[in-house]
């Protein structure tokens, strides 16, 4: 063989040997490549992209579902609400937001609830209870938080304009923490509603992280049934370890983004018209005539006055209001409860220092002693007897919110009687049929 041949032969081998390396190369990746789409296809619908099945499962407590769950909650990514920070036509927003809009019975279209809501942050979550909520025939006071950015403000705002009963405060308050600002906003509310043309029969107050457990008309029968014409405020006389919230003055601090409320030296003078202080819930039911007396009586304006300088007063403002008749020449406060102690199932939290009571421990994490629900706390908030459950966190446990609201968008057409209309379906395809044990 001539060198030139050689040559030859020893570049095609090189070529032929390239080759086959490139094409090995190219199988290698585009098989690792399809096992990576397989796996991440597994992987979504494992997770549910549409999460029903998911859902369901976890609402009856399966661990293997927990389990799934809980590996999916990092990667899941639900789809983001349209028109809250983009604006859209009033048409729009309520088609794509799934807004009901007309009375779902007789019985509920002649029954309206007034709501008071505190926001001041996570637009989507107050989105997502403002939708779950509305009904044509009640009527919504938002207090928006004045410390809020002014988009969100903004935000809000163009929500609300597309509502003839849903308004912003107007009056708003620099909310702080445990201080008379939290209480104020709600008088603030109550003001404005009171004037309201909706002749509504109770006021509910709730904030940005609660949700409903029960329905428009569960509420309204839950009311009707147990509590006709009485205000629900669960509390007791104040105990010893919660007097010094009345005993020394306190002040709100606010500068340069922080806020808090501190102890002074100050001791406080008795309580006016010597009332018995109470100690409760700051969330309460209220029916309008009851509003109207706290807003009017001497007794109520007094109170006021005195906690305007207590600690988180409006853990004991209504519920000390709504615990007269006491021996008065005054009139008695319309639908008292007296004798009510901590009756009344407003609000399912799981507090920390009731694990192994009431609860079995928060599946989620705690904030303030309080449970940000977590996966493994879904079964026990839709087997509660309350009305609403608090706290959720969206952005930390999507996959919870997520569960919740399409079980309670399903529970709710369930009971209508009047036809559905598409845009009231959370979603156009339900590829499960989440099951409503």
């Amino acid at each position: 063989m001539n060198p030139l041949d050689a040559t030859k032969s020893g570049f095609l081998l090189c070529i032929a040997v390239c080759m086959f390396i490139y094409t090995f190369s190219y199988l290698k990746d585009l098989l690792s490549e399809g096992q990576n789409q397989h796996k991440f296809h597994m992987k979504r619908a494992e997770c549910g992209f549409y999460p029903d099945e998911l859902c369901s499962a976890l609402f009856v407590g399966k661990n293997a579902a927990l389990k799934i769950g809980n590996s999916c909650q990092s990667t899941y990514q639900p789809k983001p609400l349209s028109c809250i920070q983009t604006s859209c036509n009033c048409s729009t927003v309520l088609q794509t937001l799934h807004f009901i809009t007309r009375p779902l019975s007789a019985e509920e279209g002649s029954f309206s609830l007034a709501y008071i809501i505190t926001i001041h942050k996570e637009l989507e979550m107050f989105v997502k209870l403002l939708r779950a909520i509305y009904m044509p025939q009640n009527i919504y006071c938002i207090h928006v938080d004045e410390k809020s950015p002014r988009d969100y403000k903004v935000a809000v705002q163009n929500i609300v304009n597309c509502f003839e009963n849903v308004f912003i405060s107007s009056k708003r308050e620099h909310v702080v923490y445990a201080g008379f600002s939290r209480l104020q906003a709600d008088i603030n509310c109550m003001r404005d509603l009171v004037h309201s043309k909706v002749q509504w029969n109770y006021v509910i107050n709730l904030c940005g992280q609660d949700y409903p457990i029960k329905t428009n008309k569960e509420i309204i029968q839950y009311i009707k049934s147990k509590w006709n014409g009485k205000n629900i405020t669960p509390g007791v006389v104040q105990p010893l370890h919660m007097k010094h919230r009345t005993q020394v003055s306190y002040r709100e601090y606010v500068h340069s983004g922080r806020s808090y409320v501190y102890p002074t030296q100050t001791k406080k003078a008795k309580p006016p018209h010597n009332l018995t202080i109470y100690f409760g819930s700051a969330y309460y039911v209220l029916t309008k005539e009851f509003v109207e007396f706290t807003l009017t009586d001497a007794r109520a304006k007094a109170l006021l006055e005195w906690s305007r300088d207590t600690y988180s007063p409006d853990e004991h403002y209504w519920v000390t209001l709504n615990r007269l008749p006491e021996p008065y020449v005054f009139k008695d406060a319309p639908g008292a409860t007296p004798n009510a102690d901590w009756k009344g199932n407003i609000k399912a939290i799981k507090w920390k220092d009731q694990e192994g009571t009431s609860h079995k421990g928060c599946k989620g994490h705690y904030i303030r002693d309080i449970c940000i629900y977590g996966l493994g706390d879904l079964q026990w908030i839709i087997e509660s007897p309350h009305l609403f459950a608090n706290k959720f966190e969206p952005g930390t446990y999507p996959l919870v919110m997520d569960c919740l609201e399409r079980r309670y968008r399903l529970r709710v057409l369930s009971q209508a009687e009047v036809p559905i209309e598409g845009h009231w379906r959370l979603q156009e395809h339900n590829y499960f049929n989440m099951r409503l044990e």
